[in-house]
């Protein structure tokens, strides 16, 4: 499993808009081969920064199976508008875990 994490910094007073917009970009993501699971979460001591965590089965389903699909292109439109700056995307796998230990 690979997680992907990004900060989304959204611009400032667009937070409501964003949530329900990513709501609505969720069935893009869903819609990819690979595809685990993915949660939104938001910043307590920064109103307008979110952290978006996506479990993939591998890398190229998020970097080849959903960066170079259409229903990225809907996803894009949806939500790039928002950020400000554009997010860093990094991938993770895991090397410890609390539940093997």
């Amino acid at each position: 499993m690979i997680l992907e994490a990004a900060f989304l910094y959204i611009k400032k007073g667009q937070g409501n808009e964003f949530e329900k917009d990513f709501i609505q970009a969720g069935q893009y993501i869903r819609s990819i081969s690979g595809y685990i699971r993915h949660s939104l979460q938001k910043c307590l001591e920064q109103d307008d920064k979110y952290l978006l965590l996506v479990e993939w089965q591998e890398l190229e389903d998020h970097t080849i199976g959903f960066r170079q699909s259409e229903a990225y292109t809907h996803w894009r439109e949806l939500l790039h508008h928002y950020y400000d700056p554009f997010p860093i995307v990094e991938h993770f796998h895991s090397v410890i875990d609390s539940k093997d230990n």
